[in-house]
C-alpha cells in the first residue's frame, strides 16, 4: 500500500481589490434580487411551476455570493431558498407611501430598488451619482435617500456629508447601501449621521421594516415642523391682536385725555361762579379729586406706552441723588402727614452724581413712595434709601414700609402691565398695577433691575439699582 502525504496547497491565494471585488459583486447582487423578486411574483401570480427553477437560480447565486465573501459556502443548493410570501393585495409600507429618492450609478441595481419599493406604494426618484442627488434634494422634498456608497465623480461618503452638513437637509433620513458588506465601512456611515445601513443583495422584509423605521422618524420630524409653525403663526397671531388692542387702547386713551382735562376745568370754575354752600364745595372738591385720579391714570397708561414702544425719549442729565430723593419725598410729604406716618430720609453721604432722566426718575420714586403710603396703616413708617451699590459703579435705591405686605402669589406679577387686575377682582387691590410697570419700564431704560422682597404682614420694600453711567446714555463730558 502506497502511501501519500498530502502537501499542502501552495496555490497563491489571490486577493481581490475593493473595487473588483464590487464590480463581480453588482451583477450577482442584481441576479440574486431579481430572481427573488420573480420567484414571489410567480407564486402571486399563481405559476408555481416556476418558482424551484427561480428558488435554484437564487440558491446559487447565494452560493458564489458566500465563496466572494470568503465565507463557507452552503451545502446545498436548496439550503437557500427565496422567502416567497406574496404580501397581501394593497399592502404598502407602515410609514405610509412616501418620496424616496435611489441613489446609484449602475441603472439594474435602480430598477430593481425602484421596483421593490413602487410595490410598497412609494414613489422613487433616481440619481447616477452624488452631485446627482445633492441638485435633487435641493430642488425637491424627499422623505427618505437610499445612498450607494461606491459612484463615479461623488461617492456616497462626500454626499453624505454634504447633506448632514446642511440644516435645511440634514433631516432627512439616509439608508446607505453597498456591496462590500464591511464593519469599518457601517461605523463610517453611522458616525457621518446615517440612519442606517444595507448591503447588497437585499432581503425584502428588512428593506421594507427599515424604511419603515426611517420614514416613521421623517413622519415625526415632520410634525413636529408641522407644530413648530402652527405655535408661530399662533403667536404672531396674537401679537398682531395684542397690538391692534394696545393701539386701540392707546387711540382711546388719548382722545379722552382732552375732554377730561376740559371736565376738570370746568368744575374748578364752579367756585369762582358764586357763593357755593358746604355741600356744593364738597361735591366740587370730590369731582375734581376724582377727575385728577383719571386724568394721572390715562397719562400713566400713555407713558407705559410710550415706554415699551421706545418713542419716550430720556433726556440724561447729571444729577445729584439726594436730590433726586428729597424731590420725591417733598411730592408726597402731604399724603404722608394726613396719615400719620413717618417719612425717614437714609441717604448715603459723598455720592457721586448719576447719568438719568430727572423726570422719569422721580416719578418712579413718586410712584413707590405713594404704593407704600396707600398701604401702610397709620402711624407706620416709610423709609427712602441711596447707597452705592457694592460694584461701586452703581446706585442703589430702596422704598420700605412698614405695611400689609404683598401676598407671595402676586409677587411674580407684580410688575407687569395690569398685573394687580386679578388682585384688584379678589377685593385686595384697587390699582391698575400700571404705576410699577412704569417704574420698571424706567429703571431697565436706564440699565438697571428692579425687585420688592415683601412678607404677609411685615411690608415691602421695593429696590432698584442703576449705573452712574447707563450704557445707552450720550457722553455728558
Amino acid at each position: 500500500m502506497n502511501n501519500r502525504q498530502i502537501q499542502p496547497d501552495n496555490t497563491p491565494q489571490c486577493t481581490l481589490s475593493p473595487q473588483y471585488l464590487h464590480d463581480l459583486l453588482t451583477p450577482l447582487n442584481q441576479i440574486i434580487g431579481y430572481s427573488d423578486m420573480l420567484a414571489e411574483q410567480a407564486a402571486e401570480d399563481g405559476h408555481r411551476s416556476y418558482v424551484p427553477d427561480l428558488q435554484h437560480i437564487h440558491a446559487a447565486g447565494r452560493q458564489l455570493l458566500d465563496l466572494l465573501k470568503n465565507e463557507a459556502p452552503l451545502p446545498e443548493a436548496e439550503g437557500v431558498q427565496p422567502k416567497v410570501q406574496p404580501a397581501p393585495e394593497g399592502s404598502h409600507s407602515g410609514a405610509g407611501a412616501a418620496m424616496i429618492l435611489v441613489v446609484d450609478d449602475i441603472k439594474m441595481n435602480r430598477d430593481l430598488l425602484a421596483r421593490r419599493l413602487e410595490s410598497q406604494g412609494h414613489t422613487v426618484a433616481f440619481a447616477e451619482n452624488g452631485q446627482q442627488a445633492m441638485d435633487a434634494v435641493r430642488t425637491r422634498d424627499f422623505d427618505l435617500v437610499l445612498l450607494d456608497i461606491m459612484m463615479p465623480e461623488m461617492d456616497g461618503y462626500e454626499a453624505l456629508r454634504q447633506l448632514k452638513a446642511d440644516k435645511t437637509l440634514m433631516h432627512i433620513p439616509v439608508i446607505m447601501i453597498s456591496a462590500l458588506d464591511g464593519s469599518e465601512s457601517v461605523v463610517r456611515c453611522i458616525k457621518m449621521g446615517a440612519d442606517d445601513y444595507l448591503p447588497k443583495p437585499f432581503d425584502s422584509t428588512l428593506l421594507k421594516a427599515r424604511i419603515g423605521a426611517c420614514l416613521e422618524k421623517k413622519r415625526a420630524h415632520d410634525r413636529e415642523v408641522d407644530l413648530y409653525q402652527q405655535l408661530r403663526n399662533s403667536y404672531r397671531s396674537l401679537q398682531e391682536a395684542e397690538k391692534m388692542r394696545d393701539d386701540l387702547t392707546h387711540m382711546i386713551v388719548h382722545d379722552l385725555r382732552t375732554p377730561l382735562g376740559s371736565l376738570i376745568s370746568a368744575v374748578q370754575t364752579l367756585e369762582h361762579i358764586g357763593d357755593l354752600n358746604p355741600g356744593q364745595k364738597e361735591i366740587v372738591a370730590i369731582a375734581t379729586s376724582g377727575g385728577a385720579t383719571l386724568l394721572e391714570m390715562i397719562n400713566g397708561l400713555l407713558d407705559v406706552n410710550k415706554m415699551e414702544s421706545g418713542s419716550m425719549e430720556l433726556n440724561y442729565a447729571l444729577l445729584d441723588p439726594a436730590e433726586l430723593v428729597l424731590g420725591a419725598i417733598r411730592q408726597v410729604a402731604q399724603l404722608a402727614k394726613d396719615r400719620k406716618l413717618n417719612l425717614v430720609e437714609d441717604i448715603e453721604a459723598d455720592l457721586p452724581p448719576i447719568e438719568a432722566d430727572e423726570d422719569t426718575l422721580i416719578r418712579t420714586l413718586v410712584n413707590l413712595l405713594g404704593n407704600a403710603i396707600k398701604f401702610t396703616p397709620d402711624a407706620g413708617t416709610i423709609t427712602v434709601s441711596v447707597k452705592r451699590a457694592n460694584d461701586r459703579s452703581s446706585l442703589s435705591f430702596a422704598v420700605s414700609d412698614t405695611g400689609e405686605g404683598i401676598p407671595g402669589d402676586s409677587i411674580d406679577r407684580i410688575f407687569e402691565k395690569f398685573g394687580q387686575v386679578e388682585s384688584r377682582q379678589g377685593g385686595r387691590v384697587a390699582s391698575t398695577g400700571l404705576g410699577l410697570t412704569f417704574c420698571k419700564l424706567v429703571v431697565e431704560a436706564h440699565g438697571g433691575q428692579i425687585k420688592v422682597e415683601s412678607s404677609p404682614g411685615k411690608g415691602s420694600s421695593f429696590s432698584f439699582t442703576l449705573p452712574l453711567r447707563p450704557p445707552l446714555a450720550p457722553s455728558l463730558a
